[in-house]
């Protein structure tokens, strides 16, 4: 009997699969390293590990992990709206930012539509885009960073969300309010704009957003936001999206039950009520961005300036020096997948991290 192949969908033969930064255990293994010697400054996680309150809440969300999470998130939604400014209603929980990007597809893309993004924007947008059929429009970066008004002009009819990463992710760089504004006045009323602030908390004066969305300024405003960096509970996955009600109600009805699990949810609560651990990642992250920053500039190594936590630096042969690195024992993130083969992106860690980064890196070059 003759067998026949499932027909799979033609967009997806060239799609391809997104790789993360690579875990320590993974390197550790494949190169017969001590799992205590190897550095993870790949990710953007927190160096400083989970709040200890949010620690001490999971430990005890344990005792109820037989049973199934409050669907709704109702205590964790009301904490965040108080604390935002905005309704309950105005705020999604996801599974990670990764869902919610995949949600705008689910909402507004279909194979007549595009989407428009920038050069080195995170590239999540144009792989979830493509899963739906839609075609993604690429405007050249300025100077790394986003040109908004380059990226106003490839709005078409076909568009049907803009995406915009402030800082971006890889880059590290950050548009104007000013600017910003300008841009969300002019963007097509039913064009979707979507604002990825996963680093916003490592700002000291960040671009208020949240306020345009309470008051009915934008009504095609989502703005993306993570537990996943500052917060450091990136192994729970956790994300969340705030807009206008009908944004987040068409978002509901894509979403999976119980897609915030328990632990999260309760480590999310606790994480929201501890300043002092902000605080504390906050410096941190100032003093190690700066630690790195000085040394590159010590080695004569161009970088572009970052108001996130991590640092992109040229360094003539992105995979070889990665794959240097790593043999020592310090992983970073390569750019090749980025369209960057000549830069690799170095989280911030702690000061004795970015020490043995900067010191593997002057060996490896």
């Amino acid at each position: 009997m003759e067998t026949k192949s499932i027909r799979l969908h033609s967009h997806l033969l060239s799609l391809p699969v997104y790789q993360p930064g690579r875990p320590l255990e993974e390197v550790a293994r494949e190169l017969g390293l001590p799992f205590e010697q190897i550095i993870k400054l790949a990710s953007n996680e927190n160096p400083l590990g989970p709040s200890p309150k949010a620690v001490e809440a999971m430990k005890e969300a344990l005792d109820c992990c037989h049973l199934y999470p409050d669907g709704n998130a109702y205590y964790l939604k009301e904490k965040l709206a108080s604390k935002l400014g905005v309704l309950p209603a105005n705020i999604i929980l996801s599974n990670g930012s990764n869902e919610l990007i995949e949600w705008v597809g689910h909402t507004v893309l279909d194979s007549e539509s595009n989407i428009v993004v920038s050069q080195y924007c995170f590239a999540i947008y144009p792989l979830v885009a493509r899963m739906f059929g839609a075609s993604v429009k690429t405007v050249a970066a300025r100077n790394h960073s986003h040109d908004l008004k380059g990226m106003l002009n490839q709005i078409d009819g076909a568009t049907k969300a803009v995406f915009i990463a402030n800082p971006n992710n890889p880059t590290g760089t950050m548009v104007t309010h000013e600017e910003l504004n300008q841009f969300l006045e002019a963007v097509p009323s039913e064009v979707l704009v979507v604002m990825d602030e996963a680093y916003i908390e490592y700002l000291e004066h960040p671009i208020d957003l949240i306020s345009d969305i309470q008051s009915d300024r934008y009504s095609n405003l989502l703005v993306m936001r993570t537990f996943s960096k500052i917060y450091g509970l990136a192994g729970l996955r956790l994300g969340y999206g705030v807009a206008p009600r009908h944004i987040i109600g068409a978002m509901e009805k894509v979403r999976q039950p119980f897609n915030a699990n328990a632990l999260a949810q309760a480590g999310a609560l606790a994480a929201l009520d501890d300043q002092e651990y902000i605080r504390q990642s906050r410096e941190l992250n100032r003093q190690g961005v700066t630690q790195l920053q000085d040394g590159f500039t010590e080695l004569g190594l161009e970088f572009v300036p970052s108001f996130a936590n991590f640092v992109l630096v040229r360094v003539g042969e992105g995979m070889k020096t990665f794959a240097r690195m790593q043999e020592q024992g310090v992983i970073v993130r390569p750019m090749d997948a980025y369209q960057l083969p000549e830069w690799i992106r170095i989280s911030a860690g702690t000061r004795e991290q970015n020490a043995k980064c900067l010191t593997v890196l002057r060996q490896v070059l």
